[in-house]
């Protein structure tokens, strides 16, 4: 599993510890992820991703997931998410046919 987000794409950064005598050792800055269960309306199921806590924020500023990936970058996306954002688009492209 990887150590990055699944809806922002924020993933492990490097860079140093610097002590008190400027020595400078290599070390890894990791993203708070989350496993949470994010609710769509639109498909009307649960769904589990591994999420920054970041991105949690901005998922409930934008008014719940299917707000959130309809306004999403496909290219930060997993994979797994592109895939829920195609069939959310699509459910509401029917909804909103008929």
């Amino acid at each position: 599993m990887s150590r990055a987000c699944e809806l922002t794409g924020k993933a492990v950064q490097s860079g140093n510890n610097v002590s008190h005598a400027n020595n400078r050792t290599r070390r890894k800055f990791l993203p708070n992820l989350c496993q949470v269960t994010l609710i769509s309306d639109a498909m009307g199921q649960r769904y589990r991703l591994r999420i920054s806590a970041h991105a949690l924020r901005s998922v409930e500023h934008r008014g719940g997931l299917d707000a959130f990936l309809a306004k999403a970058d496909a290219a930060e996306l997993s994979q797994r998410a592109r895939l829920l954002k195609r069939q959310i688009a699509k459910k509401i492209a029917e909804t909103a046919a008929a």
